[in-house]
């Protein structure tokens, strides 16, 4: 690795920059879920513990892991100086669905980043946090809407629901980590004719209907299987060395 020692605290540091985690009430932001002062040369990555995770880390030899969701880990059943790192709403909103610029790249957006929707959380003497966009506007090369459906279904893996409503030709995508009557509306009235979401949600159904929006539901399992391997990248451009093991 370059002669350069890389701890747990080391890839903390550079995901809480990474997913702006300061955005985040201190109980959301993630970071070191397990202390472990093995020096990382190998990092495993997944969604959640699995049946033989423990096997896992011994076969590939881990270092340290990374959960999403890290609740239900049998700690005692790892080496004892292997560190388990979390992030898990900083995660979601950062890369899968929502306003996440490696699916950007990927979707091939041929115009900056526009923000669409926002949350913002308070801490817990009330002072309110930077606000988070939940989505992203960006522009296409025009094309039809089965090659676009296409081209999400080759990145994602598949699909759980498509509608192509009233769109035949898109060049405008709406990427927006929630479906709601309201942000299906501001995306049509600020030109989007596709809506990529994860979830299809039955109350956003009127707002589809009148604007003739075209909806992607990709499923928010497959959003977060696609966002392992970005995350994966991102480490391993930040550490061209580090060995990065995804189990999706």
């Amino acid at each position: 690795m370059n002669n350069i020692t890389l701890s747990l605290t080391d890839i903390s540091d550079f995901l809480r920059n990474e997913l702006a985690v300061e955005r985040y009430p201190a109980d959301e932001q993630g970071g070191i879920y397990r202390p472990g002062n093995r020096p990382i040369a190998r990092l495993g990555i997944a969604l959640e513990p699995f049946v033989g995770l423990a096997d896992w880390v011994e076969q590939e030899q881990l270092d340290a892991l990374w959960l999403h969701r890290p609740w239900h880990l049998q700690a005692d059943t790892l080496p004892p100086d292997v560190g388990v790192l979390y992030h898990h709403l900083p995660f979601d909103e950062t890369l899968t669905i929502g306003y996440c610029e490696p699916l950007a790249s990927q979707l091939d957006a041929t115009s900056d980043l526009e923000p669409i929707g926002y949350k913002q959380a308070v801490t817990k003497t009330g002072e309110p946090l930077p606000k988070r966009a939940i989505g992203m506007l960006l522009d296409i090369n025009g094309q039809e809407f089965d090659e676009c459906l296409d081209h999400v279904k080759d990145l994602l893996g598949n699909y759980d629901r498509a509608e192509a409503g009233r769109q035949h030709d898109v060049d405008r995508i709406a990427v927006v980590g929630a479906m709601t009557d309201e942000l299906v509306r501001e995306a049509a009235e600020r030109g989007a004719n596709v809506y990529l979401t994860g979830q299809y949600r039955k109350p956003a159904q009127d707002a589809v209907n009148e604007t003739g929006m075209a909806v992607i539901a990709v499923g928010h399992r497959r959003s977060e299987e696609w966002g392992l391997g970005a995350l994966a990248d991102l480490l391993r451009t930040r550490w061209p060395d580090l060995t990065v093991l995804v189990h999706a």
